[in-house]
């Protein structure tokens, strides 16, 4: 039914206008609409494929639509070289309660797993209002390690924490 897939360049308008659907319509990005620039899908992508992982589900019955991405990518310096970071998943509200993002993240998980065992931790960071984020993320095996406090102004313009958490490869095998 529905089909997951490594990103590739010509995916770029479907993401850009999954983007521009999701952070208008919802809470669930950090971006707001109209942060949603080319810039910011451009530097996802060539970040996501130079140093980590953007994978896509197409919309089951258009193939001119993307219903949900996952990426995350290595920050800059070295001493990170065993960290995916900046994670974020975005799916089209339509198709949100329907275990799409669960199955990308997993899909996400499992192929780090067997895959990257140059990657010993994924990291990404939930909003503390965003309750049933923070269960999904958990139930796929993320930790909480903490809490930023009035980190981030919601859509209410009040300032609540966010919440880093972190899944630790089971198959890392540390290289020098």
């Amino acid at each position: 039914m529905f089909k997951i897939r490594q990103a590739n360049p010509s995916d770029f308008n479907k993401i850009y206008a999954l983007y521009k659907k999701v952070a208008t319509e919802t809470t669930g990005l950090a971006h707001s609409g109209d942060e949603i620039t080319d810039e910011h899908i451009e530097n996802i992508m060539q970040n996501a494929s130079e140093t980590g992982i953007e994978l896509v589900i197409d919309h089951p019955e258009n193939s001119n639509h993307i219903i949900a991405e996952i990426h995350c990518f290595k920050l800059t310096p070295k001493v990170f070289s065993h960290v995916l970071s900046e994670l974020t998943i975005a799916v089209d509200p339509d198709y949100q309660g329907r275990g799409i993002g669960r199955m990308i993240f997993m899909h996400l998980l499992d192929f780090i797993r067997n895959n990257r065992s140059d990657i010993m931790r994924v990291e990404l960071i939930s909003s503390e209002s965003n309750l049933k984020a923070i269960s999904l993320y958990e139930s796929l095996g993320f930790s909480r390690e903490g809490k930023l406090e009035r980190r981030i102004r919601n859509n209410k313009n009040e300032l609540e924490a966010d919440i880093p958490m972190a899944w630790f490869n089971p198959n890392f095998k540390k290289t020098n």
